[in-house]
């Protein structure tokens, strides 16, 4: 069985990609890609629509310090999901 390539836009070349979640309705995937020579990582949510997945949410990660500060600012609040 061929892998199915994640629904982004043609315009954008998807180097690889990684699936977190996929269901009959949603559908949730980091992807590599490349936009006008530039890679990125963008992290999508969609939606099935009919026979169609629809994005519902896109997230871009555009470098090393960009994912640092993300990453930093989530963890900061990581020990507080299980607070009371």
């Amino acid at each position: 069985m061929a892998v199915e390539r994640p629904p982004v836009s043609e315009s954008l070349k998807v180097l690889d990609h990684f699936t977190l979640f996929k269901s009959k309705k949603w559908w949730a995937a980091v992807v590599l890609l490349e936009s006008f020579g530039r890679r990125q990582i963008g992290l999508y949510l969609w939606v099935r629509k009919g026979d169609s997945w629809r994005r519902k949410h896109k997230f871009v990660i555009q470098d090393e310090a960009s994912w640092e500060a993300i990453k930093e600012a989530v963890e900061r609040f990581l020990p507080r999901l299980t607070e009371p």
